[in-house]
C-alpha cells in the first residue's frame, strides 16, 4: 500500500525559514553596512582599517551623495558612524 505525502507542509516549513532569514539581514546592525540616506554605521575590524572612507563613500553613492566619517572607534566590536551629505552643486 502507497502512502499519499502531502508536500504543503514542507513548502510551508521552507517558506517560514526563508522568511525568518530575509529578515535577519535588515534586522539592525549586523556584519554589513545599517543606515540609509542620511547616513549610518558598521562594525569595526581590523581589516576594514584601510577601506573603511572608501565604504562609506560607496554607500552614499546609491543615493548620489557625499560621505564624511564621523567616527571612528579602533576597538574590535565598535563602529565606523558616517553621514552622508549633499553635493554642493546639486539642487533637489
Amino acid at each position: 500500500m502507497r502512502r499519499k505525502f502531502s508536500i504543503v507542509p514542507i513548502v510551508t516549513v521552507a517558506a517560514m525559514l526563508y522568511a525568518g532569514a530575509a529578515a535577519a539581514e535588515f534586522a539592525g546592525p549586523n556584519r554589513g553596512i545599517t543606515g540609509n540616506d542620511i547616513g549610518g554605521i558598521f562594525p569595526y575590524t581590523p581589516d576594514v582599517e584601510g577601506t573603511y572612507q572608501q565604504m562609506a563613500a560607496s554607500y552614499c553613492a546609491r543615493w548620489h551623495r557625499l560621505s564624511h566619517v564621523t567616527s571612528v572607534h579602533r576597538k574590535y566590536g565598535d563602529y565606523v558612524s558616517f553621514v552622508c551629505i549633499d553635493k554642493p552643486w546639486m539642487i533637489h
